[in-house]
């Protein structure tokens, strides 16, 4: 054990042991944190957590400036304190600065002593024994752990899909991880990519200072306007108990993918929440469609989701199914190949709605008790 986590000495180093070492501080990691705490284990101590971030937040504070949650404070919430309400005109639905401020408050009330910044490049394994240690690295430091919860997310892997014409394309491309605020795409012509919340809202942005244009692979399925994050963790919830009963469920899959907070509405109500069918490749000045039908543009935003990311478990070797480690045991959440590791809110493959602030305890709970138990 340490009793002082910023002492620990340079990379390479084979005498600093704890418990756990926790990737990422992020919702996921704040909640594991939680039930570690709660568990008995003194943070900077029996576990340490190590964020790659300069601020706390996860990947909050880097969202676009207008983001808002899609249900109240109240189901918004990490385990053992609920978020502080959030009162508007939108019903309570908190903006994102309210999000970063409570995950903020989150880590200084557990006092759970966040390593930051320390971006953690390799986990790796001590030795070949099973039941051996493991290996943390950052770029100054190593740290020994008998487990490894990585919590790291999703945000630093933007999916960029490949279409014809990307390369030829001479306006601006961006993904959502770029997306800040509608201004600076004040009177140019924006197509909008994607058939999700994110696409939704940023397009119901920018379509008040620009002419958009909104592509989809799929019809878009809105849900019913009186539906919000609400209804999304009962469903989630239902689900995690179907499946704990071997009983089938669809999940929030199965109610709809976007959700009509009042920005959309307000682009619905003006006409723009119309989508097109995905175009078959880009133009040196737009985006072209099978048909022959084209359209010129300034901007292509691609709101086309997020990959794992999980380049620090390079060095253990594990196998990929879909771009997803594959997990097993109790809590769900444990590596098939690896049980010294475990891999917290990174999706459903994770755990039903573990990407979210509402719904990642279940599976910080589940993991921090078959930690306790090995």
């Amino acid at each position: 054990m340490v009793d002082n986590v910023d002492a620990i000495p340079v990379r390479g180093a084979s005498d600093v042991e704890v418990d756990v070492v926790v990737v990422g501080a992020g919702q996921a990691g704040l909640s594991t944190a939680f039930y570690l705490r709660r568990a008995g284990l003194v943070p900077g101590r029996d576990f340490v957590m190590l964020d790659a971030a300069e601020r706390p937040g996860g990947a909050w504070p880097r969202t676009w400036d207008g983001l808002r949650l899609f249900s109240p404070a109240g189901f918004s919430s990490l385990p053992g304190w609920m978020m502080p309400p959030w009162d508007d005109a939108t019903r309570g639905f908190p903006t994102r600065d309210h999000v970063v401020d409570y995950l903020t408050r989150y880590e200084e009330r557990y006092d759970l002593r966040v390593q930051r910044p320390q971006r953690v490049e390799s986990v790796s394994r001590a030795d070949d024994s099973p039941d051996g240690r493991l290996h943390v690295a950052t770029g100054d430091r190593t740290l020994s752990a008998r487990h490894v919860v990585s919590a790291t997310g999703t945000w630093d892997r933007p999916f960029w899909p490949v279409y014809p014409g990307m390369r030829d394309f001479v306006g601006r491309q961006l993904h959502t991880v770029d997306y800040r605020v509608p201004d600076a795409f004040a009177g140019q012509r924006v197509v909008v990519v994607g058939g999700g919340n994110s696409a939704a809202q940023i397009l119901a942005e920018i379509s008040t200072v620009a002419d958009t244009t909104w592509v989809t692979t799929r019809p878009p399925r809105f849900l019913p306007d009186d539906v919000d994050g609400r209804a999304l963790f009962t469903t989630a919830r239902a689900r995690i108990e179907a499946l704990a009963e071997g009983r089938e469920h669809s999940g929030v899959a199965g109610l709809g993918d976007i959700v009509m907070v009042p920005s959309v509405k307000g682009a619905r109500d003006r006409g723009v929440l119309r989508a097109e069918p995905m175009f078959s490749r880009l133009t040196l000045g737009g985006v072209a469609w099978g048909d022959g039908t084209e359209w010129e543009c300034d901007a292509i935003i691609w709101c086309t989701g997020f990959r794992p990311a999980l380049r620090h478990l390079r060095p253990l070797g594990l196998r990929t199914v879909g771009g997803h480690v594959p997990v097993a045991g109790p809590s769900g959440t444990q590596a098939r190949d690896e049980p010294r590791l475990y891999l917290v809110g990174y999706g459903d493959w994770t755990g039903p709605a573990s990407a979210t602030l509402a719904g990642v305890g279940p599976s910080a709970r589940a993991t921090v008790a078959a930690i306790a138990e090995s």
